[in-house]
């Protein structure tokens, strides 16, 4: 994973460049263990949103109970969706070579890349460490608070698809905002 600075990214934007927002939801929090159970996708450019991907993907494993009551997915959910073998190469081609933007872009692309031969290539801004620089005295910068304290609100909070959405829009309001800092 190759993290840009917001300038990049912001860059592309204004260049009128497409940019995909991604979330992934999973089933804990090691990608040595842990598997993904959701992506979601929002691709966007200065015009407004291009196209959505979003998918349930099988683990494999139960869901865990603590990681069920944040993501709301059960298993019935996942019985009899694709695996991440089958999802990832629609994924791939859903990004492209955009530059991607994730909130805590480590998280989410660590479980991609443990699932790849080779890491990503696209460049990814992290909307979590923008959001520190940015707005320094908001007292938390998860992604459901740093929304709210946007004005932008979650439909479905926790879900890969929404979540992607909000990272566009915090993307969206931060563009403009002294991207130098970043």
């Amino acid at each position: 994973m190759e993290t840009v600075p917001f300038d990049h990214a912001e860059n592309a934007y204004n260049s009128g460049s497409a940019l995909v927002a991604f979330d992934l939801e999973t089933t804990g929090l090691n990608p040595g263990t842990d598997r993904i159970a959701e992506i979601g996708a929002v691709k966007f450019d200065n015009k407004g949103l291009i196209a959505r991907f979003s998918t349930l993907v099988n683990p494999g494993i139960p869901m865990p109970p603590e990681a069920g009551r944040v993501n709301k997915i059960t298993d019935e959910m996942l019985s009899g969706k694709p695996e991440i073998g089958e999802v990832l190469p629609d994924f791939l081609r859903f990004i492209g070579e955009a530059a991607l933007i994730a909130h805590n872009a480590p998280f989410d692309c660590g479980f991609i890349n443990a699932k790849l031969e080779t890491p990503l290539p696209n460049p990814v801004v992290d909307t979590l460490l923008v959001s520190k620089r940015l707005f320094p005295s908001l007292q938390s910068h998860s992604l459901q608070n740093l929304a709210a304290s946007l004005g932008i609100s979650a439909v479905n909070a926790h879900r890969a698809e929404d979540d992607a959405r909000l990272c566009m829009e915090i993307f969206l309001r931060c563009v403009g905002k002294k991207p130098s800092l970043c």
